[in-house]
């Protein structure tokens, strides 16, 4: 049986979001950052509660971080 879900990348191709081989968030938890961030959490906070350091929430907060936007979508498929 296989599997196929989407995977967001860039114009260059590079996977990007929670596809990215090195995302610490999923791309929900990070709209949960931003949403927290605007209603007057401190990072600190955010931080603590994500289990992520206060830079990690700083970059996603000034966007350094999580900012791009999808250029297209590939389909992955795994077989289980």
């Amino acid at each position: 049986m296989s599997n196929v879900r989407m995977i967001a990348v860039n114009e260059l191709g590079k996977r990007i979001g929670e596809h990215h081989p090195g995302a610490k968030l999923l791309d929900r938890e990070v709209e949960l950052v931003l949403e927290l961030r605007d209603a007057g959490f401190t990072l600190a906070a955010i931080a603590e509660k994500f289990d992520v350091s206060k830079g990690c929430i700083w970059k996603i907060v000034q966007g350094y971080r999580r900012s791009q936007v999808a250029a297209r979508h590939l389909r992955e498929v795994s077989v289980t």
